[in-house]
Protein backbone atom coordinates (compact mmCIF):
# COMPACT_ATOMS: atom_id res chain seq x y z
CA UNK A 1 0.00 0.00 0.00
CA UNK A 2 1.40 3.78 -1.03
CA UNK A 3 2.67 5.70 1.73
CA UNK A 4 3.29 9.27 2.53
CA UNK A 5 6.58 9.80 0.70
CA UNK A 6 8.27 12.75 3.45
CA UNK A 7 7.09 9.51 6.46
CA UNK A 8 9.04 7.28 4.04
CA UNK A 9 12.63 9.14 3.51
CA UNK A 10 12.05 10.21 6.93
CA UNK A 11 12.05 6.27 8.24
CA UNK A 12 15.70 6.35 5.23
CA UNK A 13 17.40 9.52 6.98
CA UNK A 14 17.30 7.53 9.81
CA UNK A 15 18.47 4.15 8.67
CA UNK A 16 21.04 6.23 6.54
CA UNK A 17 22.40 7.89 9.37
CA UNK A 18 22.25 4.70 12.07
CA UNK A 19 25.45 2.77 12.82
CA UNK A 20 23.60 -0.32 11.90
CA UNK A 21 24.04 0.66 8.14
CA UNK A 22 25.87 -1.29 5.84
CA UNK A 23 25.22 -0.08 2.07
CA UNK A 24 22.48 2.15 0.20
CA UNK A 25 21.62 2.80 -3.41
CA UNK A 26 19.94 5.49 -4.77
CA UNK A 27 18.87 5.87 -8.47
CA UNK A 28 16.28 6.16 -11.09
CA UNK A 29 14.32 9.53 -10.86
CA UNK A 30 10.67 10.19 -10.65
CA UNK A 31 8.33 11.25 -12.72
CA UNK A 32 8.88 14.38 -14.18
CA UNK A 33 12.12 15.20 -12.08
CA UNK A 34 15.50 14.43 -13.06
CA UNK A 35 18.35 14.45 -9.96
CA UNK A 36 21.68 15.83 -10.15
CA UNK A 37 23.58 12.59 -10.37
CA UNK A 38 22.15 9.39 -11.98
CA UNK A 39 23.39 7.37 -9.03
CA UNK A 40 24.26 7.23 -5.52
CA UNK A 41 25.98 5.10 -3.25
CA UNK A 42 26.08 4.96 0.59
CA UNK A 43 28.11 3.08 2.86
CA UNK A 44 30.37 3.00 6.31
CA UNK A 45 34.15 2.62 6.03
CA UNK A 46 37.22 2.83 8.18
CA UNK A 47 39.68 4.94 7.56
CA UNK A 48 42.53 6.32 9.36
CA UNK A 49 41.13 9.14 10.19
CA UNK A 50 38.22 7.59 11.89
CA UNK A 51 35.24 5.66 10.67
CA UNK A 52 33.42 7.82 7.98
CA UNK A 53 30.43 7.67 5.50
CA UNK A 54 31.52 6.89 2.28
CA UNK A 55 29.37 8.51 -0.47
CA UNK A 56 29.98 7.62 -4.16
CA UNK A 57 27.88 9.49 -6.88
CA UNK A 58 27.66 9.22 -10.57
CA UNK A 59 26.90 12.00 -13.02
CA UNK A 60 26.64 8.96 -15.88
CA UNK A 61 30.12 10.13 -16.91
CA UNK A 62 32.05 9.10 -13.75
CA UNK A 63 31.78 8.02 -10.36
CA UNK A 64 32.95 10.52 -7.52
CA UNK A 65 33.67 9.37 -3.91
CA UNK A 66 33.97 11.45 -0.75
CA UNK A 67 34.26 10.47 2.80
CA UNK A 68 32.35 12.27 5.20
CA UNK A 69 33.04 12.35 9.22
CA UNK A 70 29.63 11.42 10.82
CA UNK A 71 27.29 13.17 12.76
CA UNK A 72 25.95 17.06 11.70
CA UNK A 73 28.40 16.68 7.96
CA UNK A 74 26.94 12.81 7.49
CA UNK A 75 23.83 14.63 8.26
CA UNK A 76 24.02 17.30 6.00
CA UNK A 77 24.69 15.13 2.98
CA UNK A 78 22.09 12.55 3.60
CA UNK A 79 20.17 15.56 3.64
CA UNK A 80 20.99 16.23 -0.06
CA UNK A 81 20.90 13.42 -1.08
CA UNK A 82 17.10 12.55 0.26
CA UNK A 83 15.93 16.00 -1.70
CA UNK A 84 17.27 15.05 -5.12
CA UNK A 85 14.06 13.02 -7.05
CA UNK A 86 15.52 9.98 -7.02
CA UNK A 87 12.88 7.02 -8.09
CA UNK A 88 14.28 4.27 -6.09
CA UNK A 89 16.11 3.86 -2.70
CA UNK A 90 17.82 0.94 -1.28
CA UNK A 91 18.91 0.60 2.18
CA UNK A 92 20.62 -2.30 4.67
CA UNK A 93 21.20 -2.42 7.81
CA UNK A 94 22.82 -4.96 10.21
CA UNK A 95 19.11 -6.14 10.94
CA UNK A 96 16.45 -4.95 7.96
CA UNK A 97 16.56 -4.41 4.29
CA UNK A 98 14.51 -1.28 2.99
CA UNK A 99 13.54 -0.90 -1.02
CA UNK A 100 11.65 1.98 -2.01
CA UNK A 101 9.44 3.32 -5.00
CA UNK A 102 8.42 6.61 -5.68
CA UNK A 103 5.11 5.89 -7.50
CA UNK A 104 3.90 8.20 -10.54
CA UNK A 105 1.59 9.89 -7.99
CA UNK A 106 4.53 10.97 -5.42
CA UNK A 107 3.72 8.28 -3.28
CA UNK A 108 6.19 5.88 -1.52
CA UNK A 109 6.11 1.83 -2.11
CA UNK A 110 7.71 0.05 0.34
CA UNK A 111 9.14 -3.39 0.76
CA UNK A 112 10.50 -4.29 4.24
CA UNK A 113 12.45 -8.00 4.81
CA UNK A 114 15.43 -9.18 7.39
CA UNK A 115 18.43 -8.39 5.70
CA UNK A 116 20.47 -10.51 4.33
CA UNK A 117 23.90 -8.52 3.79
CA UNK A 118 27.08 -8.68 6.28
CA UNK A 119 27.33 -7.75 9.24
CA UNK A 120 30.52 -5.19 8.34
CA UNK A 121 31.51 -3.67 5.79
CA UNK A 122 34.48 -1.68 7.75
CA UNK A 123 37.04 -2.21 4.84
CA UNK A 124 37.85 0.51 2.57
CA UNK A 125 39.20 -1.70 -0.36
CA UNK A 126 37.28 -0.62 -3.49
CA UNK A 127 34.61 -3.70 -4.34
CA UNK A 128 34.02 -5.32 -7.38
CA UNK A 129 32.25 -3.06 -9.83
CA UNK A 130 29.46 -4.26 -10.52
CA UNK A 131 26.70 -2.79 -12.97
CA UNK A 132 23.75 -3.67 -11.03
CA UNK A 133 24.52 -3.46 -7.58
CA UNK A 134 25.28 -7.27 -5.81
CA UNK A 135 22.72 -5.90 -3.42
CA UNK A 136 19.23 -5.13 -5.41
CA UNK A 137 16.51 -6.69 -4.24
CA UNK A 138 16.50 -8.19 -7.86
CA UNK A 139 19.05 -11.16 -6.94
CA UNK A 140 16.85 -11.58 -3.31
CA UNK A 141 13.69 -12.55 -5.96
CA UNK A 142 15.55 -14.75 -8.57
CA UNK A 143 18.78 -16.04 -6.04
CA UNK A 144 21.48 -14.37 -5.99
CA UNK A 145 24.50 -16.60 -6.52
CA UNK A 146 27.25 -16.03 -7.89
CA UNK A 147 27.31 -17.48 -11.21
CA UNK A 148 24.10 -15.55 -12.21
CA UNK A 149 25.30 -12.34 -11.05
CA UNK A 150 28.00 -12.91 -13.44
CA UNK A 151 26.29 -13.69 -16.01
CA UNK A 152 23.62 -11.20 -15.50
CA UNK A 153 26.36 -8.50 -15.48
CA UNK A 154 28.07 -9.84 -18.65
CA UNK A 155 24.88 -9.17 -20.07
CA UNK A 156 24.69 -5.61 -19.11
CA UNK A 157 27.99 -4.94 -19.91
CA UNK A 158 27.15 -6.13 -23.38
CA UNK A 159 23.72 -3.70 -23.29
CA UNK A 160 25.82 -0.98 -21.85
CA UNK A 161 28.28 -1.19 -24.97
CA UNK A 162 25.52 -1.02 -27.37
CA UNK A 163 23.47 1.62 -26.21
CA UNK A 164 24.79 5.54 -26.43
CA UNK A 165 24.51 7.87 -23.81
CA UNK A 166 21.11 9.62 -24.77
CA UNK A 167 18.58 7.57 -25.20
CA UNK A 168 14.97 8.63 -25.31
CA UNK A 169 12.97 8.83 -22.26
CA UNK A 170 10.13 6.43 -22.14
CA UNK A 171 12.53 3.60 -23.93
CA UNK A 172 10.50 1.23 -25.26
CA UNK A 173 11.79 -2.89 -24.51
CA UNK A 174 10.51 -5.90 -25.23
CA UNK A 175 12.25 -9.32 -24.17
CA UNK A 176 10.94 -11.79 -26.74
CA UNK A 177 10.92 -15.24 -25.40
CA UNK A 178 11.54 -13.88 -21.62
CA UNK A 179 11.11 -17.26 -20.00
CA UNK A 180 11.82 -16.50 -16.55
CA UNK A 181 12.68 -13.38 -16.75
CA UNK A 182 15.67 -12.60 -14.77
CA UNK A 183 17.70 -10.80 -17.40
CA UNK A 184 14.40 -8.72 -18.63
CA UNK A 185 14.28 -7.72 -14.72
CA UNK A 186 18.15 -6.94 -14.86
CA UNK A 187 17.92 -4.82 -17.85
CA UNK A 188 14.94 -2.43 -16.55
CA UNK A 189 16.82 -2.16 -13.32
CA UNK A 190 20.30 -0.97 -15.25
CA UNK A 191 18.45 1.28 -17.37
CA UNK A 192 16.29 2.94 -14.81
CA UNK A 193 19.19 3.68 -13.19
CA UNK A 194 20.68 5.38 -16.11
CA UNK A 195 18.12 8.15 -15.22
CA UNK A 196 15.42 7.33 -17.58
CA UNK A 197 11.99 6.79 -18.19
CA UNK A 198 11.81 2.89 -18.96
CA UNK A 199 8.86 0.82 -20.15
CA UNK A 200 9.20 -2.94 -20.61
CA UNK A 201 7.34 -6.07 -21.70
CA UNK A 202 8.23 -9.91 -21.79
CA UNK A 203 6.77 -12.04 -24.15
CA UNK A 204 6.55 -15.96 -23.41
CA UNK A 205 3.96 -18.08 -24.85
CA UNK A 206 3.43 -19.42 -21.30
CA UNK A 207 0.73 -18.44 -19.40
CA UNK A 208 2.10 -19.73 -16.07
CA UNK A 209 5.25 -17.80 -17.35
CA UNK A 210 3.38 -14.76 -17.34
CA UNK A 211 2.00 -15.24 -13.89
CA UNK A 212 4.62 -15.90 -12.12
CA UNK A 213 7.33 -12.75 -13.88
CA UNK A 214 4.37 -10.83 -13.34
CA UNK A 215 4.07 -11.22 -9.38
CA UNK A 216 7.82 -10.36 -9.30
CA UNK A 217 7.35 -7.50 -10.85
CA UNK A 218 4.99 -6.75 -8.41
CA UNK A 219 7.51 -7.50 -5.93
CA UNK A 220 9.68 -5.33 -6.98
CA UNK A 221 7.48 -2.42 -7.37
CA UNK A 222 7.82 -2.43 -10.72
CA UNK A 223 5.08 -3.64 -12.29
CA UNK A 224 4.08 -0.22 -13.63
CA UNK A 225 6.81 -0.34 -16.11
CA UNK A 226 7.29 -4.17 -16.38
CA UNK A 227 4.42 -6.21 -18.02
CA UNK A 228 4.11 -9.42 -19.18
CA UNK A 229 1.79 -11.26 -21.96
CA UNK A 230 1.24 -14.49 -22.87
CA UNK A 231 1.85 -15.19 -26.60
CA UNK A 232 3.95 -16.16 -29.66
CA UNK A 233 6.71 -14.05 -30.37
CA UNK A 234 5.48 -13.41 -33.88
CA UNK A 235 1.92 -12.66 -33.03
CA UNK A 236 1.72 -11.46 -29.03
CA UNK A 237 0.51 -8.13 -28.70
CA UNK A 238 2.02 -5.26 -27.60
CA UNK A 239 1.35 -1.84 -26.31
CA UNK A 240 4.74 -0.25 -28.39
CA UNK A 241 6.89 -0.33 -30.99
CA UNK A 242 9.87 -1.39 -28.67
CA UNK A 243 13.10 0.81 -28.91
CA UNK A 244 15.18 -2.23 -28.10
CA UNK A 245 14.47 -5.84 -28.77
CA UNK A 246 15.93 -8.37 -26.44
CA UNK A 247 16.22 -12.24 -27.33
CA UNK A 248 18.09 -13.96 -24.97
CA UNK A 249 18.63 -17.85 -25.15
CA UNK A 250 15.29 -18.70 -27.32
CA UNK A 251 15.86 -22.06 -28.82
CA UNK A 252 16.14 -22.64 -32.48
CA UNK A 253 14.04 -20.37 -35.01
CA UNK A 254 12.34 -18.65 -31.75
CA UNK A 255 15.69 -16.29 -32.36
CA UNK A 256 14.91 -15.83 -35.86
CA UNK A 257 11.53 -15.21 -34.76
CA UNK A 258 12.93 -12.73 -32.49
CA UNK A 259 15.28 -10.99 -35.13
CA UNK A 260 11.98 -10.88 -37.62
CA UNK A 261 10.13 -9.13 -34.94
CA UNK A 262 12.46 -6.57 -34.55
CA UNK A 263 13.23 -5.92 -37.92
CA UNK A 264 9.74 -5.36 -39.00
CA UNK A 265 9.32 -3.28 -36.06
CA UNK A 266 12.07 -1.48 -37.01
CA UNK A 267 13.74 -1.67 -33.62
CA UNK A 268 16.62 0.96 -33.44
CA UNK A 269 18.67 -1.48 -31.01
CA UNK A 270 19.07 -5.56 -30.99
CA UNK A 271 20.32 -7.82 -28.99
CA UNK A 272 19.91 -11.77 -29.15
CA UNK A 273 21.92 -14.48 -27.69
CA UNK A 274 21.15 -17.35 -29.54
CA UNK A 275 20.13 -21.13 -28.18
CA UNK A 276 20.18 -24.21 -29.86
CA UNK A 277 20.68 -24.27 -33.89
CA UNK A 278 18.81 -27.19 -35.30
CA UNK A 279 17.33 -25.74 -38.56
CA UNK A 280 20.12 -25.37 -40.52
CA UNK A 281 21.53 -28.23 -39.17
CA UNK A 282 19.38 -30.58 -40.19
CA UNK A 283 19.35 -28.87 -44.07
CA UNK A 284 22.66 -29.80 -44.05
CA UNK A 285 22.12 -33.14 -43.20
CA UNK A 286 20.60 -34.15 -45.53
CA UNK A 287 22.75 -33.35 -48.48
CA UNK A 288 26.71 -32.95 -49.45
CA UNK A 289 28.95 -30.46 -49.07
CA UNK A 290 30.48 -28.29 -51.51
CA UNK A 291 34.03 -29.14 -52.44
CA UNK A 292 36.25 -29.01 -50.54
CA UNK A 293 34.21 -28.69 -47.43
CA UNK A 294 32.93 -32.05 -47.29
CA UNK A 295 35.06 -32.86 -43.86
CA UNK A 296 33.22 -29.74 -42.01
CA UNK A 297 29.96 -31.90 -41.97
CA UNK A 298 31.32 -35.26 -42.40
CA UNK A 299 30.97 -36.20 -38.53
CA UNK A 300 27.90 -35.39 -36.57
CA UNK A 301 29.57 -33.32 -33.52
CA UNK A 302 31.20 -31.17 -36.58
CA UNK A 303 28.16 -30.88 -38.73
CA UNK A 304 26.55 -29.41 -35.84
CA UNK A 305 28.91 -27.10 -34.50
CA UNK A 306 29.33 -25.81 -38.07
CA UNK A 307 25.73 -25.55 -38.46
CA UNK A 308 25.89 -22.93 -35.54
CA UNK A 309 28.77 -20.86 -36.39
CA UNK A 310 26.68 -20.57 -40.55
CA UNK A 311 23.56 -20.48 -38.45
CA UNK A 312 24.40 -16.98 -36.86
CA UNK A 313 27.34 -15.84 -40.08
CA UNK A 314 23.72 -15.71 -41.84
CA UNK A 315 21.50 -14.30 -39.54
CA UNK A 316 24.32 -11.60 -38.89
CA UNK A 317 24.37 -10.94 -43.01
CA UNK A 318 20.57 -10.68 -43.32
CA UNK A 319 20.40 -8.06 -40.38
CA UNK A 320 22.81 -5.89 -42.29
CA UNK A 321 20.84 -6.30 -45.40
CA UNK A 322 18.49 -4.80 -43.69
CA UNK A 323 19.35 -1.79 -42.50
CA UNK A 324 21.73 -3.36 -39.85
CA UNK A 325 25.41 -2.57 -38.56
CA UNK A 326 26.27 -6.06 -36.44
CA UNK A 327 28.75 -7.12 -34.29
CA UNK A 328 29.02 -10.52 -33.09
CA UNK A 329 30.85 -11.16 -29.39
CA UNK A 330 31.24 -13.74 -26.60
CA UNK A 331 29.37 -11.63 -24.01
CA UNK A 332 30.06 -14.68 -21.22
CA UNK A 333 33.18 -17.25 -20.45
CA UNK A 334 32.00 -20.53 -21.79
CA UNK A 335 32.62 -21.75 -18.46
CA UNK A 336 29.17 -20.50 -18.08
CA UNK A 337 27.41 -21.23 -20.50
CA UNK A 338 28.33 -22.82 -24.12
CA UNK A 339 25.69 -20.36 -25.59
CA UNK A 340 27.60 -17.14 -24.89
CA UNK A 341 27.52 -15.84 -28.41
CA UNK A 342 25.79 -12.34 -28.63
CA UNK A 343 24.49 -11.04 -31.76
CA UNK A 344 24.22 -6.72 -30.94
CA UNK A 345 22.43 -4.58 -34.18
CA UNK A 346 21.97 -1.09 -34.38
CA UNK A 347 19.70 0.08 -36.92
CA UNK A 348 21.33 2.65 -39.08
CA UNK A 349 18.92 2.13 -42.49
CA UNK A 350 22.11 2.07 -44.39
CA UNK A 351 21.15 0.31 -47.97
CA UNK A 352 22.08 -3.17 -48.39
CA UNK A 353 25.07 -2.83 -51.33
CA UNK A 354 25.43 -5.16 -54.33
CA UNK A 355 28.42 -7.04 -52.55
CA UNK A 356 26.80 -8.18 -49.60
CA UNK A 357 23.41 -9.52 -51.21
CA UNK A 358 26.15 -11.76 -53.47
CA UNK A 359 28.13 -12.95 -50.44
CA UNK A 360 24.75 -13.62 -48.98
CA UNK A 361 23.26 -15.33 -52.37
CA UNK A 362 26.68 -17.36 -52.92
CA UNK A 363 27.21 -18.48 -49.09
CA UNK A 364 23.15 -20.24 -49.07
CA UNK A 365 23.66 -21.17 -52.51
CA UNK A 366 26.87 -23.32 -51.72
CA UNK A 367 25.51 -24.68 -48.98
CA UNK A 368 22.11 -25.42 -50.17
CA UNK A 369 20.46 -23.79 -47.59
CA UNK A 370 17.31 -21.33 -46.44
CA UNK A 371 17.46 -19.74 -43.39
CA UNK A 372 14.12 -19.83 -41.57
CA UNK A 373 14.84 -15.97 -40.72
CA UNK A 374 15.16 -15.64 -44.64
CA UNK A 375 11.63 -16.87 -44.86
CA UNK A 376 10.08 -14.11 -42.21
CA UNK A 377 11.53 -11.59 -43.69
CA UNK A 378 10.58 -11.86 -47.02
Amino acid sequence: MPQPLADVLTEVRSLLLDPGLTRAVAAGRRRGQTPSVSRAELRPVALKGGPRLQIVTDDGARPYTRNVALGAEAAEAVDELLAEPFGNWHVETTSATVQVRITKKGDAQVHRAASSAPTSSDSHDRPKQWLLDPGDPLFRVIGGNAAKRRQVDAFLRALAATLPDELPSPLHVVDLGCGNAYLTFAAYRYLSGRGIKVQVVGVDVREDQRVRNSAVAAELGCSDDVTFVAGTIEDAKLPFEPDLALALHACDTATDEALARAVHSSATWVLAAPCCHHDIAAQLKGQSAPTPFSELTRHAIMRERFADVLTDSLRASLLRLNGYKVDVVEFIDSAHTPRNLLLKARRTDAPATDAQRAEYASLTTQWGVTPALEKMLS
